[in-house]
């Protein structure tokens, strides 16, 4: 696919932030969401017990929206190339976002925040297997890491907006949400300039090949017992930790709500738990090319639990503890398992089904958000809830630092396709899957190699 006319050649840096943007409109629908539904709520659904939110939460970007769009960008990006997703995602993202801007009822507002997660589904597995693939190895988890970065400044910024807007209520929120529009149609135009993967058209045999049918790419992911462990590793840690992350990006306004504070000490408040979140970032993009993933890890991990010790167990309406939380949470998620999974994400697997295995794996993940998305607000909601959440939370965090440390993969600083030489005995084409399949049923063609 070539550049526009109009548009600059992006590589480098330049190319990395282009690719970022994905991130930021991710978390920064994730946060207006989280910002207003108790306006939309007052206007559409008033008296709501939480079942209403909960959905509203649950089919969002915040989880099934986004699972559905991964699962089919992800073979569609390694089908079609790492291009053909930029050319059009951020286009239904503008889509969902005017119909939530303009929302005249609930209805309305459903169909906007389900396209709106389609469109992130499908463009963030992209981001992660596109940067990978052109950043140079030994800074490959710093470019990766700007997508990180990126995912910051969305609720940074948007609990920053929610503060100077909550005087005008729903109106305010609506703004939120154009102003999202207007970044993903400038960040559209700027996308042009991107140049296609080169290791996506060396896979498929050059750039005029024909590339592997969605299906077969699919098809041999699950071929390989590599792919698999590597498959159930990523599922496991991403997976555990994001219930924690998921629950405090769109619920923590609910959570201070019930600890006393107003709207607009929430929004304050959360925008100063971000601003620590983008220094812990900072700091993991400086050292997670020079520190062993093992321990980087663990630390992220440690911090992370100890975060949510103190909001469980913490005095429930002190400010001690609200500020505890934060300031651990925010260095946490510099180094937390989200970080790690978009660098080994794409380490792992071989280029001609990179993404579709993120995609999977983001399904997984954000599938799993969902189905608790639709019973935290509730149990919140009951006598002792954040305790009850509490708990539970501790315990998915403690599973994913454990898995996440003992079993590290060994690929920090490789080329991508010594990696792949070290797991399959081979650099896989895309050739080659064609014919493996064409040759063998399902079951004759997995492999012991790792």
């Amino acid at each position: 696919m070539s550049v526009h006319p109009h548009a600059r050649r992006l590589t480098g840096w330049k190319a990395t932030a282009a690719v970022s943007m994905s991130n930021y409109i991710d978390s920064g629908s994730i946060i207006a969401i989280a910002t207003s539904l108790g306006f939309w709520g007052s206007q559409y659904f008033p008296g709501d017990d939480g079942t209403i939110a909960g959905l509203l939460a649950a089919f969002s970007s915040n989880a099934f929206g986004a699972t559905i769009g991964a699962l089919i960008g992800g073979p569609l990006c390694d089908k079609y190339g790492r291009k053909f997703i930029y050319t059009y995602d951020l286009l239904v993202y503008a889509l969902g976002g005017l119909i939530v801007t303009f929302a005249g009822d609930l209805a309305m507002l459903f169909v906007g925040f389900v396209i709106i997660g389609l469109a992130v589904g499908a463009s963030v597995p992209a981001g992660w297997t596109y940067i990978a693939e052109f950043a140079p190895a030994d800074k490959r988890g710093r470019h990766v890491g700007a997508t990180q970065l990126a995912w910051s400044f969305g609720p940074f910024i948007g609990f920053g907006l929610a503060a100077a807007l909550e005087p005008l209520g729903l109106l305010g929120s609506r703004i939120i949400f154009a102003h999202l529009v207007v970044i993903a149609l400038v960040t559209w135009w700027i996308r042009q300039g991107l140049d296609e993967s080169a290791a996506w058209q060396a896979s498929k045999g050059g750039a005029g090949a024909k590339p592997p049918s969605a299906w077969s790419s699919f098809r041999a992911l699950f071929s390989r017992k590599a792919n698999i462990t590597a498959l159930i590793f990523l599922a496991c840690i991403y997976t555990f930790w994001n219930q924690a992350a998921s629950q405090n990006g769109i619920f923590l306004p609910t959570i201070l709500g019930n600890m006393g504070w107003s709207t607009l000490q929430s929004d304050l408040f959360s925008m100063l738990t971000w601003g620590i979140v983008i220094i812990g970032t900072a700091v993991y993009m400086a050292l997670v090319d020079r520190v062993p993933y093992r321990w980087f890890f663990l630390v992220g991990g440690l911090l992370a639990i100890a975060s949510w010790i103190v909001l469980a167990f913490g005095p429930a309406t002190a400010a001690s503890t609200a500020f505890t939380y934060a300031l651990l949470w925010g260095l946490s998620s510099g180094p937390s398992a989200q970080a790690f999974y978009s660098v080994w994400s794409p380490e792992l697997f071989a280029t001609p089904y990179r993404a579709g295995a993120q995609g999977f794996v983001f399904f997984v993940v954000r599938l799993a958000s969902g189905l608790i998305s639709l019973v935290f607000p509730v149990i919140l909601a009951t006598e002792n809830g954040l305790l009850k959440d509490g708990l539970i939370l501790i315990g998915f965090l403690v599973a994913s630092t454990l898995i996440g440390t003992i079993w590290a993969p060994k690929t920090q600083g490789k080329p991508l396709e010594q990696i792949e030489m070290e797991r399959y005995g081979e650099v896989i084409s895309a050739t080659r899957i064609e014919s493996e399949l064409a040759s063998a049923p399902v079951s004759a063609t997995a492999t012991t190699k790792e």
